[in-house]
């Protein structure tokens, strides 16, 4: 309900573009752990799902902004935004949703937080589109990008569910470490499926940072192991040509690299595990240990 009244205000068009990745569907990752979050303090606060739907919004905001410096043709399996309308449109839906994230009734602190949250985000964009400096690992700064752009919403919904029901500082301290390390995971699985998956099972196109030149955990674990054609096609940048993508996609997909972005992903998800387990006992507990399992059989 939230979700759609935020949405419901404006002319035809721009409901309908602010509403397109909402009503694709999505995981509902942020708002479910905000949800769980909550239940380590007095889940009923009323604050509790507003903050639920403003992480929503906020996340499908930077969807709109990440498929256009991405040049993503597909999201949630369908069209994004620039290619249903235009880039200004996506760009321009992607600031009404913050914006209307930020209108939802939160407490102070949590707003706080939430722009802190969002510049880090905003920062992460800016950080990968610069690329790392001469000098800099390559990995370091992808791992620094990620916990910026992705994992960075992930600690703060897992925290704002705590916050906002009471929960005690100790407590919003754990679940924002769960959050990070929860998130660092999944968007490294997300690296693996990109390589994996077929176009229907991702919802976005196989191959997706290949195309846009992008190199995620996978291609970066493939340039520090190997020498040979891999490395040759990585270095080209975009692969916009259909048959060079193919080739870097097949050649990834055979490569020991895969198995050490594997074996990333899983220590992150374990370290999440960990957290988790110091947690108080209760059945959200057992939820995020069963979602820091899940990050890595996504990917199997």
């Amino acid at each position: 309900m939230h979700l759609r009244e935020a949405v419901s205000d404006g002319f035809p068009m721009l409901r309908e573009a602010a509403g397109h990745l909402l009503e694709a569907g999505g995981k509902r990752l942020r708002p479910l752990l905000v949800l769980l979050g909550a239940e380590f303090g007095d889940p009923g606060a009323p604050s509790v799902i507003p903050a639920a739907a403003s992480v929503e919004l906020v996340h499908a905001a930077s969807l709109y902004h990440d498929d256009v410096m991405d040049e993503a043709p597909l999201r949630h399996g369908v069209p994004s935004a620039h290619v249903k309308w235009d880039t200004k449109v996506a760009i321009l839906v992607g600031d009404y949703l913050f914006a209307r994230a930020a209108g939802l009734e939160l407490p102070e602190q949590a707003r706080v937080e939430q722009a802190r949250c969002v510049a880090h985000l905003v920062a992460g964009q800016v950080r990968e589109s610069a690329g790392p400096a001469p000098g800099d690992d390559r990995l370091d700064h992808y791992l620094q990008v990620l916990q910026e752009k992705s994992a960075a919403l992930i600690r703060f919904s897992a925290r704002l569910g705590g916050l906002c029901a009471g929960a005690p500082p100790h407590v919003t301290a754990a679940l924002a470490e769960y959050g990070e390390l929860l998130g660092m995971a999944f968007q490294l699985s997300d690296d693996l499926i990109d390589v994996l998956s077929e176009p229907d099972e991702s919802g976005k196109g196989a191959g997706t940072d290949l195309r846009a030149g992008v190199l995620t955990l996978p291609a970066l674990h493939a340039l520090a192991l190997e020498s040979g054609r891999l490395a040759e096609l990585l270095a080209l940048g975009p692969l916009t040509d259909p048959s060079l993508h193919a080739e870097a996609l097949t050649l990834l997909r055979g490569s020991p690299a895969m198995l050490t972005a594997r074996a990333e992903v899983e220590r992150y998800a374990a370290e999440a595990a960990a957290v988790a387990r110091a947690l108080p006992a209760n059945p959200a507990r057992d939820v995020l240990l069963a979602l820091s399992r899940q990050v890595v059989h996504r990917t199997i």
